[in-house]
């Protein structure tokens, strides 16, 4: 049984729970922001390296650079973001639940969403090579055109290893949902009941951004690039203005 604290008000460890909750938040803020970040730029990058009557060798050198500079930076800010929302599960599951519940749906649709980042992303790498032909610069292509082999090789296994995980945890989901097992949840849950979801706009208008570029660079449509442009920076605006709200 859970006593409050006669000083605080608050049950024990309520407040450590707190903060590494806002931390994991804060993290999961940082990766999507990365991740969406790091696609719009790409696909910018590739469309304008593509489509410039001038400048398309400095365009494919800035795609290469984002490329390489954004396989990394996801990489380590999807890993911080893991490791926080750990910290937070362990310290909740200690605190309250004996036993570990299914992950929620939501959780498991921001996953896959994650994933999906992911294999853009590759796929825009592994379409650098023939970007770097068309644009006459064959040594480079050639070398980026060995380099692809590797790379699509283990998205593809990391892509098979993903599924397999994700199809475990939604089989899990169902067998909770079916056998009404897992944990009832938190007696004292500072996630619980309304909170102000100020950024979802900004999330939505990243997206939608983000998948207006990609489709200018898969030619489903053919804007000029003053608008190209100007989609790229309602994306940047709407990712810094993201940043800048913390409350969910």
């Amino acid at each position: 049984m859970f006593v409050h604290d006669p000083v605080s008000g608050a049950l024990p460890g309520a407040l450590p729970l707190t903060r590494l909750r806002t931390r994991a938040r804060a993290a999961r803020r940082a990766a999507l922001i990365v991740l969406i970040g790091a696609v719009a730029l790409l696909a910018t990058a590739q469309t304008f390296a593509e489509r410039s009557p001038t400048g398309q060798e400095a365009g494919c050198v800035a795609a290469l650079a984002v490329f390489f500079t954004a396989l990394p930076a996801l990489a380590a800010t999807q890993v911080l973001w893991w490791s926080r929302a750990r910290a937070a599960r362990e310290c909740a599951r200690g605190m309250f639940a004996p036993e570990t519940p299914a992950p929620a749906p939501l959780r498991l649709l921001v996953r896959l969403g994650v994933a999906a980042g992911w294999a853009v992303t590759v796929l825009l790498g592994l379409a650098l090579p023939r970007l770097f032909a068309e644009s006459g610069l064959y040594g480079t292509a050639g070398l980026l055109d060995r380099a692809a082999g590797p790379l699509g090789l283990a998205g593809y296994a990391a892509g098979v290893f993903f599924a397999l995980w994700w199809a475990r945890d939604v089989a899990g989901m169902l067998a909770c949902a079916v056998h009404r097992r897992g944990s009832p949840g938190d007696p004292w849950d500072p996630e619980r009941g309304p909170r102000p979801r100020r950024g979802t706009a900004l999330w939505a208008g990243a997206v939608a951004g983000t998948a207006a570029l990609l489709g200018a660079r898969a030619h489903l449509w053919e804007p000029g690039l003053p608008a190209l442009s100007a989609v790229f920076f309602g994306v940047a605006l709407a990712l810094v203005a993201r940043m800048l709200v913390t409350d969910e």
